[in-house]
């Protein structure tokens, strides 16, 4: 259960906000949007694999 704590004064917008923030720190969102279709384990992998090829490269060029 996420809770947003509101100070006195503090408006609606700002309160929202903190909680839309919260929301996708959490990846509620993002969860439900996957759940919603199925995805072979195989194509999974392969994200996952070319995400870590990536993020490897992105190491690699920030070294040189």
């Amino acid at each position: 259960m996420i809770v947003v704590p509101v100070k006195d004064g503090e408006t609606i917008d700002r309160a929202l906000k903190k909680l839309k923030r919260k929301f996708e720190k959490t990846g509620v969102v993002k969860e439900l949007r996957n759940r919603k279709k199925f995805t072979k384990p195989s194509v999974i992998k392969r994200e996952q694999k070319l995400k870590a090829i990536y993020i490897q490269k992105m190491i690699n060029q920030q070294m040189d």
